[in-house]
């Protein structure tokens, strides 16, 4: 157990770090943060991994935002129309868009950046299904074309997590969707400009305001609006471990941790110099993601058993502790929220491993050791993976858990190799709730096949049901919908929902201005 007395003695004991975190660059004009994670891949298309997606915040730019009623809004547009039979959409681009070498942002950009997302992603894949044709009117305006009415076009083209559909350079988007860009063509047209000059992965990566970047006039309000920046630099620093981190923090060497450990929230609480904020109220949804590719988990009923194995309240305690920062929920869809339901869910998630145990002897499981992969270096994953291992374990599976850091499990994830050529067969990680309030958005209900994201799930009838909740206009039919798939998920297991939990920044009491929104943003921060 945690003893924060000790703790806190260390950090009032605790010497200056500037010496750790370098030569800070004088004035109050950058933004000092530690963010959940070290910035090694730099393709908001290529990964799904969250501080990818918040790097491509700061570069590029999107074609509709969500703001904070969940409503979706325009963005980079100027306008939209739809025909009246539904099937043409035309957008227009607001003048003065600029990418960050200069050139100025077209139709035809943002058409190759559309194909090179919905090559990518869940719900542009659903998206794309339905188009027959993408063409340019002219520099600003470009049309849409469908071959049948489709309710989620505004909804796919502004969701607002991984992956989202940042728009880039045409010749860059020409890059193959399963091959990383190069890191000379992380270019934008966003607030920020990434210095790849100071990029140093495992010390710091360095963004600059764009001085051309011309914001909306509306408030920013989530995702959307006027992407106002006040602050001439932002620099995600990494400093190595939690304490040090924290000890930054409170010295007032850094201005900001995006995800303080939560055992360490109590000591944060106590300094007057320091403030907690909870900028995504609807927070987090823990994951066990199957890979269905491999013995033991190419079989359903296998699958179904870690159904019965694993209960949630483990995970929540072992990584978040206070109840006040977890909810147990099994409605996949996040309770709260107009598609909550268990149905389906009733008698799972409670560590039966009696009947895990008879469901593998039905399966007739050999033994076979599922390969569970563990990131070590974030604290609201590293403790997720041993909790599995012993639930499954009394459930009846043999577990070989294989210890790494997140941007190796991110990069080892999308291989398909046999588990003893580098395979895998489940990972945990973490989905905030706006990317899985639909089984359309939520990308692990993709069962696609080899479209699917990685795990590469494969059944008709998920599909099916997702292509009938794109479809459907009336809420209660979706609502219906919705339930049905989260029921076929017990029967063809993609993966397995382990709560719900929440996590606040700590910031200096000199940062003002954070956005409540799903995604950590720079842009209206200030400080003094």
């Amino acid at each position: 157990m945690f003893d924060f007395r000790k703790s806190a003695a260390a950090i009032v004991a605790a010497a200056s770090l500037g010496g750790l975190l370098g030569a800070v660059p004088a004035g109050a004009q950058t933004l000092n943060v530690v963010m959940h994670s070290d910035l090694k891949i730099l393709d908001p298309i290529w990964t799904t991994a969250y501080i990818v997606r918040n790097h491509g915040y700061l570069v590029w730019d999107t074609l509709f935002s969500m703001d904070d009623k969940l409503e979706v809004k325009p963005q980079m547009l100027e306008k939209f129309d739809v025909s009246g039979d539904k099937l043409t959409y035309t957008f227009t681009l607001r003048d003065g868009l600029e990418w960050h070498d200069g050139k100025p942002v077209t139709s035809e950009d943002c058409i190759a950046s559309i194909k090179r997302w919905g090559a990518k992603d869940s719900m542009g894949q659903a998206l794309l299904a339905r188009v027959t044709d993408m063409k340019a009117v002219n520099a600003k305006t470009f049309t849409m074309t469908l071959k049948e009415p489709y309710g989620l076009v505004l909804q796919s083209l502004g969701k607002p997590s991984s992956n989202v559909p940042f728009m880039m350079p045409a010749r860059v988007a020409a890059t193959d969707p399963n091959t990383q860009i190069k890191a000379e063509d992380v270019i934008g047209s966003g607030p920020f400009i990434f210095k790849l000059d100071e990029w140093k992965p495992g010390e710091k990566t360095v963004y600059v305001k764009n001085p051309k970047y011309k914001p909306r006039s509306e408030p920013a309000s989530g995702l959307a609006g006027g992407k106002v920046v006040k602050v001439d630099r932002v620099e995600w620093r990494v400093l190595g471990d939690h304490q040090t981190t924290v000890n930054a923090l409170l010295a007032g060497e850094i201005d900001m941790i995006e995800s303080p450990p939560h055992d360490l929230l109590p000591v944060l609480a106590k300094d007057k110099n320091v403030k907690l904020f909870n900028a995504n109220p609807l927070g987090n949804q823990y994951t066990f993601r199957f890979n269905v590719l491999h013995k033991p988990f190419d079989n359903a009923k296998v699958r179904q058993a870690v159904l019965y194995a694993l209960n949630q309240k483990d995970f929540l305690d072992a990584v978040i502790g206070d109840p006040k920062w977890y909810k147990e929920c099994k409605a996949m869809f996040i309770c709260g929220t107009p598609l909550q339901t268990f149905k389906g869910w009733e008698d799972k998630l409670n560590s039966n491993f009696e009947k895990s145990k008879a469901l593998l002897k039905e399966a007739g499981y050999d033994g076979t050791p599922i390969v569970l992969m563990q990131s070590t270096d974030l604290a609201v994953l590293t403790n997720l993976a041993p909790v599995a291992k012993n639930l499954l374990e009394k459930g009846g599976l043999k577990v070989d858990m294989q210890s790494m850091d997140w941007q190796t499990l991110v990069s080892r994830r999308s291989k398909k190799d046999p588990l003893d050529k580098g395979g895998w067969s489940a990972f945990l990680t973490s989905w905030v709730a706006a990317d899985v309030l639909n089984p359309v958005m939520a990308g692990f209900f993709n069962a696609g096949c080899d479209k699917a994201m990685f795990g590469w799930p494969c059944d008709e009838t998920i599909q099916k049901l997702r292509n009938d909740y794109a479809t459907e206009t009336d809420a209660a039919k979706q609502k219906a919908i919705a339930e049905a798939v989260q029921v076929r998920v017990t029967e063809y297991p993609t993966h397995v929902h382990l709560g719900q939990w929440y996590s606040p920044f700590a910031l200096r009491n000199t940062v003002s201005g954070n956005i409540e929104a799903p995604v950590t943003v720079f842009w209206n921060v200030t400080k003094k």
